[in-house]
C-alpha cells in the first residue's frame, strides 16, 4: 500500500454528514439486507463511476463479477444500480421508463389504485454529479517519488524487497533463486494466509517499467510480464477496434477468455507474467498462449533467451522451464493472418469468477479448398499441465474441414484423451465429455465462418453461447389504504439500517473497537475423519505472546459440552469423529501471534475404521442415530390396503446434497470479564439465550451474569443457531481465566470445517394413483445425514416428513425416518429445515406419473393440488388456502401456454440448445411443531421526549425483522415510525429469549410488540381524553409527571395445543404459505452449462407488513434455494477431508446466476387471521419454488434426449443439477464414445 491513496467506504460518505448518491440507491431500492457484503458492491460501483461516469449495462454486470451477496438475490442491488448507467437514461424514453415495453403491468393490468409497481420512487434520488468528486491526491497524481523509490521490508519471518530496476531484480533473483516474484498477490498472498507457507524473501517487481510496457510490434502486441489482466484486455481490445479484424482474431479470443478470469478486483492486480509462471494447468491464459504460439522473453545474469510456449513449456505440476534465476521479462501475443481462426472456450461450475473444469483453444490456418494446413488445439484441466493432443494435431495437417473429418477428431480424442481415475477434481468422464464437445463446437463455430453455404442451423446450434440481454424485472404488490397518515405497516420503507449498510456505520460483531488488554483466540482443528488422538502444545506455548492453551483437560467432563445434554464437547476428549472438531484453543496477545501457535500444536492420530462419509456408506455399515428397526415414523390412512387396489404404482427416488450457509459474516464472538464474576459476551447468534445457558453451564456461573448482547448478523439462515458455543465458550472460559476480554472470529475456511450445513438427502418412494394422476397413496423411506452429531437432525427429520407431500393433498401416507450417522462436520439447520429436500420427492412423483400415463405434469399437479377445506394427514385444515389462485395467476403472469409452444419450437430448431419450462407450487409449514417453542416477548421504553425504545426477543440477521416490528409499534402507538428505534438485543434486557428461526418471529414477535403497544396505550389513554387535541409527546410527558410507568414487557404465547407423532393430531403448524412459480431455461447439450431465461413467482403473504422486505426474501430464498437445486456442490475426499472450503472452491451464485427476466406479484386479496395484522412468515417458504429451475432443465434434458434417440425418461437427476450432471445427462453419440474407451487406472 505504500505510496498509493486508498478510498474506503466510509470515505465516499456517511450519515452523520452527507451520504453519496452510490450509496443512497442501494439503500432506497432496497438493495441491502443483512448489509455485510453492502460496502463491497458500493464501492465497486463507486470505483465504475470514477473510471466512466456514464457506464453500459455491461459495465455494471463486469464490475461486479468479484461480489458476493447470500441474501439479496442480487436483483434489487442492479436495480439500485442500473439507475446511474445510460441504458437506463434511454430506458426512460421508451414506454414511460419501463423496461418491459408493452409487456408492461401497467399496460396490461386494470387500473387499480392499490396495485404498485414501484418499490422505490427513482425520481427522488439526488442526481449524480461525477465533477463533484474528490480530486486525486496531487502528490500522487503528478509525481512518482513513491513509484521510484526502492523499498525494502524485513519482517520476523519474510523480507520484503521491491526493486525499481530490472538489473537490480536480475541479481537479486540470482542472489536468493527460491524467492517468489511478486505482482498481485493474488496467489502467493492465497498460498500464505490459507497454506501457511512461508516464504522467507519476496521480490515485488510491480514497478519496474520494462516489465509494465506495451509496444505494438511487427509481428504481434509484447507485453511486460507485470502488466495486468485488466491492462492487458484493454489494450487487446484498443487494437481489436483499429486493426483488421483478420489480424485481431487471437486478441478476440484473449480477450474473451479475460472477461471470466476472475473478478474485476483481481484482474485489475493480477498479471500475465504470475499467471504463466503460477504454471496451472487449469490456467485460462496459459491455455490460449500454448495454441497462439505465443513468444516468452526469459532473463538472468547468464544472460537472455526467447522460447516459443508450446506443449513443452510446461513441464510438470506448476512448473515450468524457467529456471530458479531466470526472469520472465515479456510476452508477445502475435496477429492472426485471413486463412487463420482461433477460438477460446471455458466451462467451469459457475461463468463469473470460476475456476475452469475444462478449457480449450484452437488455432487452425487454412490452404485452398479448406484444407488444413496447420491444426492446434489445447486443453487445460485435463492433467497436470496444459495438454496437447499430438498425434491429433498432427494428423489433422491435410484433411478436409467436413463432418468426416471432425467425426475422425472426435474418434482420436476419445481415444488419445483418457485421463487417469485419481484426477484431482475428479469428474473424469465429464472432462473428457468436454473435450470432445468442445472439439464438435470448435468445427461448428469455424465451419459457419468458413462457407457461405448454409448449413443445418440445428447444428449450428453449438456454435452458440447464451444471448446476453439486460436484466429485467417486475415487482407487483398491493398497499391496503389507512386512515393514519404515520401508519407505514403494507408500505415498501427502507431497512431501518439500510443506510448504515451503505456507508459502512452498521456495527457487526468484530468491528466493535479492541478493549483494553484485549487478547485473540485461534482454535486447534482435528485433520482426521475416525481417529483417537493426543496433543503437545509445548512449542506452542513457549512462543512469545502465547498466554493459555485450553483443551479438555481443562473443563470437567460433565461441563465439557455445548450445553446441558448437548452431544457436542466443547474441546473433544479422545476420539475425532470429524474433521473440523475443536481440540484446543490457543489464546495470544494477537490474531497472527494465535494462529500461528494454533499451528504449532502436535496432533497425534492413530486413524480407525470405518471412516463413513455418504448416506450410502451409512446405510451398508448401519450407521444411525436412531435403532435401525425403529426409525422415526408419520403414518395416516390404510396405506397397505391401497396398494394392493391401486390401479397403478411407481417406484422412484430424489437425492439433494449438503449445502453450506455461506453467511458472509462467519462465526464471532468477543467474551468481556466484568466484575463479580460477570461475563458479558457479543456473538454472532441466532438464539442469545441458548448460548447464556452453554455459558453458564460450562462456567458454572448463573445465566444471570453472562449476558449475550447481540446487534445483528452478517447473514445466518439457520447456521448460527446452535453453532456460537464453539468458539464462544472457549473464549469465555479464557476470558474467565485471565481476566482479559478474548475476542475470536473463524476465518472463512475454519467456518467451513467447524460448522455443518444443509442435511444431504436420499429419498425412495412408492406411490399408488389413479388413471387421473390422482395420489392414493404414497409410502417413503427418508435418509438423511446427520453429520457426526444429532444435534438437528431429529427436528429437521420430522420437518422433512411433514413437508413431503409439499402443496399436494396425500391422505395416505407412511414414511420412515432414518438419521444417518457420519464422519463428517455435524449438519444444521438452514433456510427450509428439510423441507426442500423432502419436497423434491413430491415434485418428482407428479412428473414420473404424469410420464407414466403420458399427461401433462401441470393437468397431474393440478389434480392433486390441496384445496380450502381439505385435511393433511398432520391433522391441519387447509383454510384460507390460495394455491389455486396463485397456481392459476402464474400461469397467467407467465403467458405459459404460448410460452411452451415457443419453447416448442426452438427445441425443434436447435440440435445443442434445449429449453425446458417448468411450474412448482409450494405450501410451507409456519410454526414450530412443538408447543413450548411458540411464544415471544418485547421491551418497550417510552422516553419523555417521545421517542421511544423498542427491543424484542428477534435477532436480525438481514430479514428486516427489526424493520417490520417498528412498523407494528408505529402502528399500534400511532406514531411516526422514525420515532421509535431498536438497539442491540441482549439476554439481560430481554430474558430467555426464543430462537429466531422457522420463519415465525415477525409472527410471534409481532404479536408480543403488539401487547407491549396496548398496555402503553392504555396508560396513556386518559390523558389522550384529557388532551384530545394535543400530540403524542404531550400525551408522553402528561404521564411522566402525572408518575405512570411508561415502561412495560409484551408478550405472546401462542395458544395452540402439542402435536402428538403417535397419532399425528394435534397443531403441528400455524399456517402455511404457499406459492407458485414457473421458470423457463435453456441448457448448452456440449457443456451441461444453463441459463435461466425467465422466472415469475405468485407468492401468498397474506396482507404484507412490508412488501419490500417480503419480495427481497422471495427473490433472496430463490437464489438460495438455486444453489442448493443446481449449482452448489460440498465435495469430500474418501479420507472424510473437505475439499470446499473457501469461495475458491466453494461456489454460491453470482449475479451472472439470476433469470434473465425476474418477475414477482404478492397475491391480492390473501388474508392471515392468524399472525400479525394479518401477515405471513416468508422466509423460508420461496426457497424451493427455484426447483422450477431443476424441473425445467429436467424437461430440456428430455428433448436433448429425444434428438439423440435416447429414452427421454427414465434418467436420475439429482441436487445439484451441476453443468457435470446435465452434461451427461443429455446422453449423445459423444458421451456414447468416452464410456467406450475407459479412464487409466491410477499411475
Amino acid at each position: 500500500m505504500h505510496g498509493l491513496a486508498v478510498t474506503t467506504v466510509e470515505g465516499i460518505g456517511s450519515t452523520k454528514k452527507k451520504i453519496h448518491p452510490v450509496q443512497e440507491r442501494i439503500a432506497k431500492c432496497h438493495g441491502t439486507q443483512c448489509g455485510f457484503c453492502t460496502p463491497g458492491f458500493v464501492m465497486s460501483m463507486y470505483t465504475l463511476l470514477r473510471n466512466k461516469p456514464l457506464p453500459k449495462m455491461k459495465d455494471l454486470e463486469e464490475t461486479f463479477q468479484g461480489n458476493l451477496c447470500r441474501c439479496t438475490g442480487y436483483r434489487p442491488i442492479i436495480e439500485g444500480f442500473k439507475t446511474f448507467t445510460e441504458d437506463w437514461e434511454l430506458m426512460q424514453n421508451e414506454k414511460g421508463g419501463c423496461q418491459m415495453g408493452d409487456q408492461c403491468c401497467k399496460v396490461n393490468r386494470q387500473n387499480d389504485e392499490e396495485e404498485r409497481d414501484d418499490l422505490v420512487d427513482t425520481g427522488a434520488f439526488v442526481p449524480y454529479d461525477s465533477t463533484q468528486e474528490p480530486i486525486f491526491p496531487p502528490e500522487l497524481k503528478l509525481y512518482d517519488t513513491f513509484d521510484r523509490q526502492e523499498l525494502i521490508f524485513h519482517g520476523t519471518e519474510v523480507t520484503w524487497h521491491r526493486p525499481v530496476v530490472l538489473k537490480d531484480l536480475i541479481e537479486l533473483k540470482a542472489k536468493y533463486p527460491k524467492a517468489k516474484l511478486v505482482n498481485g498477490n493474488t496467489t502467493i498472498g492465497i498460498e500464505v494466509k490459507f497454506g501457511n507457507r512461508v516464504y522467507p524473501m519476496l521480490l515485488h517487481s510491480a514497478y519496474i517499467p520494462e516489465l509494465t510496457d506495451i509496444q505494438l510490434t511487427s509481428t504481434g502486441v509484447r507485453f511486460g510480464s507485470a502488466v495486468t489482466f485488466s491492462n492487458l484486455s484493454k489494450y487487446l481490445s484498443e487494437q481489436i477496434q483499429v486493426l483488421p479484424e483478420h489480424e485481431t482474431r487471437i486478441f478476440v479470443a484473449v480477450v474473451d477468455m479475460l472477461r471470466y478470469l476472475g473478478g474485476k478486483q483481481i484482474r485489475n492486480v493480477a498479471t500475465i507474467g504470475g499467471n504463466i509462471a503460477n504454471a496451472s494447468p487449469l490456467s485460462d491464459l496459459c491455455t490460449v498462449l500454448v495454441a497462439a504460439g505465443a513468444v516468452v522473453e526469459i532473463s538472468s545474469v547468464r544472460g537472455s533467451r526467447v522460447v516459443t510456449m508450446d506443449e513443452h513449456f510446461f513441464t510438470r505440476y506448476q512448473t515450468t522451464i524457467l529456471q530458479d534465476v531466470e526472469i520472465l521479462i515479456a510476452i508477445t501475443i502475435p496477429y492472426s493472418n485471413s486463412n487463420q481462426y482461433f477460438h477460446s472456450y471455458k466451462q467451469s461450475r459457475r461463468r463469473d469468477q470460476d475456476t475452469a473444469i475444462v478449457n480449450c483453444a484452437s488455432n487452425i490456418i487454412f490452404g485452398e479448398n479448406k484444407v488444413i494446413e496447420e491444426f492446434k488445439i489445447v486443453f487445460g484441466g485435463m492433467g497436470p499441465t496444459i495438454m496437447v493432443p499430438v498425434r491429433l494435431c498432427a494428423e489433422m495437417v491435410g484433411k478436409l474441414w467436413n463432418e468426416e473429418t471432425l467425426n475422425w477428431a472426435i474418434e482420436c480424442l476419445a481415444e488419445d484423451v483418457s485421463l487417469l481415475t485419481d484426477l484431482p477434481g475428479g469428474m473424469i468422464q465429464y472432462r473428457r465429455s468436454l473435450t470432445l464437445g468442445l472439439m464438435l463446437r470448435t468445427y461448428w463455430t469455424i465451419m459457419e465462418k468458413l462457407s457461405s453455404n448454409r448449413h443445418d442451423l440445428k447444428d449450428l446450434s453449438g456454435s452458440r453461447g447464451f444471448s446476453n440481454q439486460i436484466a429485467r424485472s417486475s415487482q407487483i404488490f398491493h398497499i391496503h389504504p389507512s386512515s393514519l397518515k404515520t401508519d407505514t405497516v403494507g408500505k415498501p420503507i427502507p431497512h431501518i439500517s439500510a443506510f448504515r449498510h451503505a456507508t459502512g456505520e452498521a456495527i457487526y460483531c468484530d468491528d466493535m473497537p479492541p478493549f483494553k488488554n484485549e487478547l485473540y483466540m485461534a482454535v486447534v482443528l482435528s485433520t482426521k475423519a475416525h481417529a483417537h488422538f493426543t496433543m503437545d502444545a509445548s512449542d506452542a506455548v513457549q512462543m512469545e505472546g502465547v498466554r493459555l492453551f485450553l483443551s479438555a483437560a481443562d473443563l470437567p467432563h460433565e461441563l465439557n459440552c455445548i450445553g446441558r445434554g448437548n452431544p457436542n464437547a466443547v474441546f473433544v476428549e479422545k476420539t475425532v469423529t470429524s474433521h473440523g472438531q475443536v481440540l484446543g484453543a490457543i489464546i495470544a496477545e494477537s490474531q497472527a501471534i494465535a494462529q500461528s501457535a494454533a499451528r504449532r500444536v502436535k496432533v497425534t492420530y492413530e486413524e480407525l475404521e470405518p471412516v463413513i462419509i455418504s448416506i450410502e456408506d451409512a446405510i451398508e455399515h448401519k450407521s444411525y442415530f436412531t435403532d435401525v428397526t425403529n426409525p422415526c415414523v408419520a403414518e395416516k390412512g390404510n396405506v397397505d390396503e391401497i396398494f394392493r387396489t391401486a390401479p397403478h404404482i411407481i417406484h422412484g427416488e430424489s437425492r439433494s446434497g449438503k449445502q453450506e450457509h455461506f453467511y458472509l459474516e462467519t462465526q464471532c464472538t468477543v467474551a468481556v470479564p466484568k466484575e463479580d464474576g460477570e461475563l458479558e459476551v457479543y456473538s454472532s447468534t441466532q438464539f442469545p439465550n441458548l448460548l447464556s445457558c452453554a455459558i453458564a453451564h460450562s462456567l458454572n456461573l448463573p445465566m444471570n451474569r453472562v449476558p449475550v448482547i447481540v446487534k445483528r448478523l452478517g447473514g445466518g439462515f439457520g447456521g448460527k443457531e446452535l453453532c456460537a458455543g464453539s468458539i464462544a465458550i472457549p473464549a469465555a472460559l479464557a476470558a474467565q481465566n485471565l481476566g482479559c476480554p478474548v475476542r475470536c472470529m473463524l476465518d472463512r475456511d475454519e467456518d467451513m470445517l467447524i460448522t455443518g450445513g444443509r442435511h444431504p438427502t436420499y429419498i425412495k418412494y412408492k406411490t399408488a394413483f389413479d388413471d387421473d394422476g390422482k395420489i392414493l397413496a404414497t409410502e417413503v423411506y427418508l435418509y438423511i445425514d446427520g453429520g457426526y452429531s444429532s444435534e438437528a437432525t431429529d427436528l429437521i427429520t420430522r420437518v422433512a416428513l411433514i413437508n413431503l407431500p409439499n402443496a399436494y393433498n396425500i391422505r395416505n401416507i407412511r414414511t420412515y425416518g432414518y438419521m444417518c450417522k457420519t464422519n463428517t462436520p455435524s449438519n444444521l439447520a438452514f433456510r427450509g429445515f428439510g423441507a426442500p429436500q423432502a419436497m423434491l420427492s413430491a415434485e418428482y412423483m407428479i412428473r414420473e406419473i404424469a410420464e407414466f400415463l403420458k399427461k401433462d405434469p401441470l393437468d397431474v399437479a393440478r389434480v392433486n393440488l390441496a384445496k380450502e377445506g381439505d385435511v393433511t394427514f398432520y391433522d391441519h385444515i387447509m383454510e384460507n388456502c390460495t394455491l389455486s389462485r396463485c397456481w392459476d395467476e402464474c400461469l397467467t403472469n407467465s403467458s405459459y401456454s404460448s410460452r411452451v409452444s415457443a419453447v416448442n419450437s426452438f427445441n425443434r430448431a436447435n440440435r445443442w440448445k434445449k429449453r425446458g419450462i417448468a411450474v412448482v407450487p409450494t405450501a410451507f409449514t409456519v410454526g414450530y411443531g412443538t408447543a413450548a417453542l411458540r411464544f415471544a416477548a418485547a421491551l418497550l421504553h417510552v422516553y419523555l421526549d417521545g421517542s421511544v425504545s423498542l427491543t424484542h426477543s428477534g435477532v436480525e440477521m438481514g430479514q428486516g425483522l427489526h424493520t417490520k416490528m417498528i412498523q407494528v409499534a408505529s402502528r399500534a402507538l400511532e406514531i411516526p415510525h422514525s420515532l421509535i428505534y431498536t438497539s442491540s438485543i441482549a439476554t439481560d434486557k430481554v430474558p430467555n429469549p426464543n430462537i429466531t428461526s422457522a420463519s415465525v418471529n415477525s409472527d410471534y414477535n409481532g404479536m408480543a410488540v403488539l401487547n407491549a403497544c396496548e398496555i402503553i396505550k392504555s396508560r396513556l389513554e386518559p390523558y389522550k381524553k384529557a388532551n384530545p387535541e394535543g400530540k403524542w409527546e404531550d400525551w408522553v410527558a402528561a404521564a411522566h409527571w402525572d408518575r405512570v410507568n411508561l415502561s412495560t414487557t409484551g408478550f405472546y404465547k401462542n395458544p395452540s395445543k402439542d402435536f402428538d407423532w403417535k397419532t399425528m393430531t394435534g397443531t403441528y403448524t400455524d399456517y402455511l404459505t404457499m406459492g407458485v412459480a414457473c421458470t423457463e431455461v435453456e441448457i448448452d447439450c456440449l457443456t451441461g452449462d444453463h441459463q435461466i431465461i425467465r422466472t415469475d413467482i405468485v407468492m401468498d403473504v397474506g396482507e404484507s407488513l412490508n412488501p419490500a422486505i417480503d419480495i427481497g426474501q422471495i427473490e433472496g430464498a430463490f437464489m438460495q434455494g438455486y444453489g442448493l437445486f443446481m449449482l452448489e456442490e460440498f465435495m469430500f475426499a474418501p479420507d472424510g477431508a473437505i475439499l470446499t472450503k473457501g469461495p475458491g472452491t466453494y461456489k454460491i451464485p453470482t449475479l451472472s446466476n439470476i433469470p434473465i427476466e425476474f418477475n414477482v406479484a404478492l397475491l391480492k386479496g390473501a388474508c392471515n387471521p392468524k399472525a400479525i395484522y394479518s401477515s405471513k412468515g416468508i422466509g423460508e417458504p420461496p426457497l424451493f419454488l427455484s426447483s422450477s429451475v431443476f424441473f425445467a432443465v429436467r424437461e430440456a434434458i428430455k428433448a436433448a434426449r429425444r434428438d439423440a434417440g435416447v429414452p427421454e425418461t427414465g434418467f436420475k437427476l439429482s441436487a445439484p443439477a451441476t453443468s457435470e450432471v446435465i452434461r451427461l445427462a443429455c446422453e449423445d453419440h459423444l458421451t456414447m464414445k468416452i464410456r467406450k474407451v475407459q479412464p487409466k487406472e491410477t499411475a
